[in-house]
């Protein structure tokens, strides 16, 4: 039975412990979040011991694991500590909000050899694994082009509204789009050429890019993230990819997912969704893919399988592509 200690318990840390309740093979025995009422509530669900300070959860033998989901900016002092205590660490993303930090965790994951995985949870995403699949197969033949799109009204659950300081979060650029940076570079690689435009808000807080890609062999792709459209537009996450001999289309707000061949006509790919209801808030109905990446986390690190989907090293060289792109806005 692998042991995890959360750190962290507003949104994410709640979809996290909702998610280990439903896997085998696993207990959360510890828990610390700087409000008390957070951490007692979970505590209570899961039978978990309650740390005041997280520190005293990284050194506890009663851990194995590590989850962090603090904000982006408390992730790196965290993670560097349990690896240097041997732990095995989740870290949520973005992995950091520096390069700077990034290389301190590159460096201590080498110098320890902790199993780390970073939560870029759409390649854990049903309707993009399929994709990803599709896409490796070539069953479709190659790509030729991809959009996505990922929007919502502005997020609001954030503890002291830390999302909204850029030199906290980066802003929609780097804690939104991250995600379909990290997924782009999954399926297509490092990009050549980037060209980025954006809008920042009265407080100098990006809330709005567009990014284009031209990647080797003429495939392009562009994107879009925005977090300030009006308080009841839907969010959605949305990606088009075109093939030699159809298209793939995912749109999350108009619950559409389809196969459309060349030859003509259409289809839905069958999926073996878990369906995992949210009570922790947000913008996300189900925990499926939150419960896909965590199952695979604690199998891996139970089994003492590195981690080789969502490294750590992965997740920085995604950091550096999604920073590439708020330079070229800028």
């Amino acid at each position: 039975m692998l042991r995890v200690g959360l750190i962290g318990l507003g949104f994410m840390g709640g979809m996290h412990a909702a998610c280990y309740k439903a896997i085998e093979g696993v207990s959360l025995t510890a828990v610390s979040d700087a409000v008390s009422e957070n951490a007692e509530k979970i505590a209570r669900e899961h039978n978990a011991k309650v740390f005041e300070n997280a520190l005293d959860l990284i050194n506890s033998d009663e851990v194995d694991a590590v989850d962090i989901c603090l904000p982006t900016y408390l992730h790196t002092r965290y993670a560097v500590e349990a690896m240097k205590r041997g732990k095995a660490v989740f870290i949520e993303k973005p992995v950091s909000r520096d390069l700077e930090e990034a290389e301190l965790l590159l460096k201590t994951r080498a110098e320890t050899g902790a199993n780390v995985m970073v939560g870029q949870v759409i390649r854990f995403w049903d309707e993009y694994v399929w994709i990803k699949e599709a896409i490796d197969s070539k069953k479709y033949g190659d790509v030729v082009s991809v959009v996505l799109k990922r929007v919502s009204s502005l997020p609001s659950w954030a503890w002291n509204g830390w999302l909204h300081n850029d030199k906290l979060s980066g802003g929609a650029a780097l804690d939104m789009h991250i995600h379909d940076v990290d997924y782009i570079r999954y399926i297509l690689g490092e990009p050549g050429e980037v060209s980025s435009i954006a809008r920042r808000d009265e407080n100098g807080s990006m809330t709005q890019i567009f990014t284009s890609y031209k990647f080797p062999g003429g495939v392009i792709a562009t994107s879009e993230a925005c977090w300030d459209y009006p308080p009841d537009f839907p969010f959605c996450m949305e990606i088009r990819v075109k093939l030699e001999k159809a298209t793939i289309v995912y749109n999350s707000a108009e619950s559409v997912f389809a196969v459309y061949p060349n030859e003509g006509g259409s289809f839905k790919p069958e999926l073996n969704t878990v369906t995992l209801d949210n009570r922790a808030g947000g913008n996300i109905s189900s925990l499926g893919g939150y419960y896909n990446e965590l199952k695979y986390f604690v199998e891996r690190v139970s089994n003492n399988k590195p981690i080789e989907n969502a490294t750590l090293k992965d997740s920085v060289e995604s950091l550096k592509l999604a920073l590439r792109e708020i330079s070229a806005a800028d």
